[in-house]
C-alpha cells in the first residue's frame, strides 16, 4: 500500500485504494460497452470484427497505461463513438478511401497531436479558455453524457414530429416490443433510483453497485420470461456466453495495416483535419469538464501536468492505429469514476488491467446491457451539471457563452460543437465593451476565427 501511495501520491490527492479501485471498474463498467460497438461500427466497412475487438481491448488498455504514466490522472481511453462512425461511414464508405488508408489518416492525426503536445500548443489552448466555460463544459457534458444514457436506456426514442421523445410504453404492450424495450426502459428507470438511494444513503461504490443491481435484475427478468431477447433490434441475452471459449480473437488482419498512398493528397489532408479538429476539443472538452468537477483545476481554471494528459491522448491515438482500430480519446465516461472519488492514475491503471483482462473474458464483459449502465450515465449528468453552478450569470459577457457551451452539446450531439460555439459566443460578445475585452487572451481570437472559419470550409 505504501509502495501505490509513493507512486500515485493517494493521500496526497485526498484518496485511498480501494476508493481508487473502485472508482476504475465503475470507469471500465460504464465504458465497457465501446468492446461490442467499436467492432460492429468499423467491421461496416470490411475490417475483421475479431481483429477489431482485440484492437480496441489492447489499445483502450495501453492508452490508459499511458494516461497513468504520464499525468497521474484517473481519465480513462478508449476508440471515440463518433469518430469510429465518421472513419467507417464517410471517411470509407462516402469518401470511398479503403480503411487502411483512413488508419493512415488517424496515424498521421496523432503523430500531430504528440508534436502539438510536446510543444505545449493543446495546452495552451486548454489554458486560454475561460473558467467560465470551462465550468459550463463540465454542465454541457453532464446534460450530454445523461442524454446519452437516456438513449442507451431507449427511454428517449427518436420520432418525426419532435425529434425526441419519451418511449411510449403503452404501445410497446401491443406491437409486442414491451418483453424487450418496454422492460429495459422501466428496468432503467428503476435503475437510477436504485442508485440515488445509494447515494443519498452515501453506500460506497453506489454507482458501480447501480450497474451491477440493475443488470442482476435484468438476468431475473430474462430467467422469468419477462425480458426475451431480440437481437433484430439490438437486445440480446443478458448471460455470458461461453460457448465460443476464452480465446483472443487475432489481431493480425488489422496490426500494421496502414496505406500512405495518399498522403499528399489534399484529400487525404482533409481527412486528417476533421480527425484533428473532433479528436483535439473532444478531448480538451472531456478533460476540462471532467478535471472541474473533480476540482482539479488550479485557481488559473489551469489543469496541471495538462501536457502529459494530452500527450497520453495523442500517443494512444497513433498505438491504436497501428493495432487497427480509429482514434483513441479521453472517454466522457471517466466521469463516472471521478463521481466515485477516483483522482488518481490508480482509477486509470485499474481500468487498463480490466481492458486486458476483457481480451480473456469477453463473454462476460460483452454481456453488460447498455440498459445497465444507463442509470450510471444519467446520475453522472446530474452530478456534473452542479459545476454550473460556479458560472456568474449576472456577468451577461461569461453567462451567456457559458449557456451557450452548455446546450450545445447535447442539443448537437458534440463536445467539440459545444466549445467552438462558446469559444466565438465568447469573444463576439465580450469584445465590444472594453473592460471584458482585456480579459481575451491572443489564442482565443485565433481559435474564434478558426471555429468560424470552420462552418463554412469543412
Amino acid at each position: 500500500m505504501n509502495q501505490l501511495d509513493r507512486i500515485f501520491h493517494l493521500k496526497e490527492n485526498g484518496t485511498d485504494v480501494k476508493t481508487e479501485i473502485i472508482a476504475g471498474v465503475t470507469t471500465f463498467m460504464t465504458m465497457a460497452y465501446i468492446l461490442a460497438v467499436n467492432p460492429s461500427i468499423l467491421s461496416a466497412c470490411g475490417m475483421d470484427s475479431g481483429a477489431i475487438f482485440t484492437a480496441t481491448a489492447l489499445a483502450s488498455m495501453i492508452a490508459t497505461l499511458c494516461m497513468a504514466a504520464f499525468a497521474n490522472y484517473p481519465f480513462v481511453l478508449a476508440p471515440g463513438m463518433g469518430l469510429n462512425a465518421y472513419f467507417a461511414y464517410t471517411v470509407v464508405i462516402n469518401m470511398g478511401y479503403t480503411w487502411q488508408m483512413a488508419l493512415a489518416a488517424v496515424f498521421v492525426e496523432g503523430l500531430i497531436f504528440i508534436a502539438l503536445s510536446l510543444t505545449k500548443v493543446r495546452e495552451a489552448i486548454f489554458n486560454a479558455i475561460p473558467l467560465c466555460l470551462k465550468n459550463a463544459v463540465s454542465a454541457g457534458i453532464g446534460l450530454y453524457i445523461a442524454f446519452i444514457g437516456l438513449q442507451n436506456a431507449k427511454l428517449v426514442v427518436n420520432t418525426d414530429s419532435t425529434l425526441v421523445t419519451i418511449l411510449p410504453i403503452k404501445t410497446t404492450l401491443t406491437d409486442g416490443t414491451f418483453n424487450c424495450m418496454g422492460i429495459t426502459a422501466i428496468l432503467t428507470i428503476v435503475g437510477v433510483f436504485v442508485t440515488a438511494i445509494l447515494m443519498v444513503k452515501k453506500v460506497k461504490g453506489n454507482i458501480l453497485l447501480g450497474i451491477l443491481i440493475t443488470w442482476l435484475l435484468g438476468i431475473i427478468c430474462q430467467f422469468t420470461g419477462l425480458y426475451v431477447p431480440n437481437p433484430e433490434l439490438g437486445f440480446y441475452s443478458l448471460l455470458p456466453d461461453f460457448s465460443a471459449g476464452l480465446s483472443v480473437p487475432s489481431i493480425t488482419p488489422t496490426l500494421m495495416q496502414l496505406d500512405f498512398s495518399k498522403l499528399f493528397t489534399g484529400e487525404f489532408l482533409v481527412v486528417v483535419f476533421a480527425f484533428l479538429f473532433v479528436d483535439m476539443f473532444d478531448t480538451l472538452g472531456t478533460l476540462m469538464g471532467v478535471a472541474s468537477k473533480a476540482d482539479m483545476l488550479d485557481e488559473e481554471g489551469k489543469l496541471p501536468r495538462a501536457q502529459g494528459a494530452l500527450l497520453a491522448d495523442a500517443v494512444g491515438t497513433s498505438i491504436g492505429a497501428v493495432l487497427g482500430t480509429s482514434t483513441t480519446t479521453t472517454f466522457i465516461e471517466s466521469a463516472s469514476g471521478v463521481s466515485e472519488g477516483g483522482r488518481t492514475g490508480l482509477t486509470a491503471v485499474t481500468s487498463a488491467l480490466l481492458f486486458g483482462l476483457s481480451l480473456f473474458l469477453s463473454p462476460i464483459f460483452l454481456a453488460i446491457p447498455s440498459f445497465a449502465t444507463a442509470p450510471a450515465l444519467i446520475v453522472v449528468g446530474f452530478l456534473m451539471i452542479s459545476s454550473l453552478m460556479k458560472v456568474d450569470f449576472d456577468d451577461l459577457g461569461q453567462g451567456i457563452p457559458a449557456f451557450i457551451t452548455m446546450i450545445a452539446m447535447p442539443f448537437m450531439y458534440s463536445i467539440s460543437e459545444g466549445i467552438a460555439l462558446g469559444v466565438i459566443s465568447y469573444v463576439v460578445i465580450n469584445v465590444f465593451f472594453a473592460e471584458n475585452r482585456k480579459k481575451i487572451s491572443p489564442v482565443m481570437y485565433i481559435l474564434a476565427v478558426l471555429f468560424a472559419a470552420k462552418y463554412f470550409i469543412i
